[in-house]
């Protein structure tokens, strides 16, 4: 429950119009939830407030008049996203826990490196399957490290004209080289995809070999974050281009329990997070899919006007998980 404080805050900006204030409160009501671990909830409140990813933060970065455009049409080539993941939210394995620190304490320790003529690694291939983790690393790192989130613009981006692809990733490199952001090229494989296929038109090769340049010469101050689902995809060129390549896999036992413990917090039950039966129930479906099964139940359970989350809601989650996959 916010503190009353923020629920007057809340409706008297609310009945005088005051938008500003309005937002101000409820990104502070969003935030206590976060602190007390209520994820869920403040995922759901942060979606009310800014929509799906579209609409930017208050006390963002300031971006959206910076970004560059498309030469076919004039689109937007990047996106700016909200950043409210933090690393307390990761429950990664082990080895890429390790990488991810590993990445983070040279960019925190980047003045050590480049007194010795090194630098932090700014190329990064991240690959694995959907919904494991890619993007909200990639969210974590802008947030730990202080700079904006921008996702690159793949439909705007490429172009069926001839040279245009080109063109509009060089206004890419260009801003990403001269603005500090953790830049996400989504689906890489698109952009990146082994030039030996022949189904692929020869715009799509001559932007891979415009890829494979730009990389080669980047020397800008963002952090280039690659993410793929079909690795196998990517021409051979590209891998040596990268810095590191973090690899992330579905959870394991132990990682679904800490992640049903992260994202249940808060949320009264009536089984433990603990039995092995719980746990089982998750095994085989990624971090995005347990999160989206934990949501169901809870709405399950709020609109059934329960008290306490029961395995039955879980259940009939998964089932409907299930049925979708289909």
């Amino acid at each position: 429950m916010p503190s009353g404080k923020l629920l007057r805050q809340l409706i008297r900006s609310g009945t005088h119009g005051d938008t500003a204030s309005f937002r101000a409160a409820t990104e502070a009501v969003i935030q206590e939830e976060r602190d007390k671990n209520h994820h869920l909830l403040a995922n759901d409140l942060e979606r009310l407030l800014y929509g799906d990813w579209v609409k930017p933060l208050v006390g963002a970065s300031g971006l959206a008049a910076q970004l560059p455009a498309s030469q076919d049409g004039g689109l937007p080539l990047l996106e700016e996203r909200p950043v409210v993941r933090e690393e307390k939210d990761l429950i990664l394995a082990p080895e890429t826990q390790a990488v991810v620190d590993r990445i983070l304490l040279e960019h925190n320790r980047s003045d050590v490196l480049r007194s010795y003529g090194l630098q932090p690694a700014q190329k990064l291939l991240f690959c694995g399957p959907p919904g494991c983790g890619k993007t909200v690393t990639a969210e974590v790192l802008a947030n730990e490290l202080s700079l904006p989130l921008v996702l690159i613009r793949l439909d705007s981006v490429i172009s069926s004209f001839l040279g245009e692809t080109a063109v509009n990733l060089r206004k890419v490199f260009d801003f990403i080289a001269d603005t500090p952001t953790v830049a996400v090229f989504d689906e890489f494989d698109a952009l990146a995809k082994d030039r030996g296929d022949s189904a692929d038109h020869g715009e799509l090769k001559r932007a891979v070999n415009a890829v494979l340049q730009m990389m080669d010469g980047y020397r800008g101050h963002s952090i280039l974050v690659a993410t793929t689902n079909y690795e196998t995809l990517l021409d051979q060129a590209i891998w040596r281009r990268f810095d590191e390549t973090v690899r992330f896999e579905l959870p394991d036992a132990d990682q679904t329990q800490r992640l049903l413990e992260l994202k249940l917090s808060g949320v009264r039950r009536n089984f433990d997070i603990d039995d092995k039966a719980i746990v089982e129930m998750f095994v085989g479906l990624s971090h995005a899919d347990i999160e989206s099964v934990l949501r169901r139940a809870v709405k399950d359970m709020v609109l059934g006007g329960r008290k306490y989350l029961e395995t039955s809601h879980v259940k009939a989650a998964l089932a409907r998980e299930y049925r979708q996959a289909r």
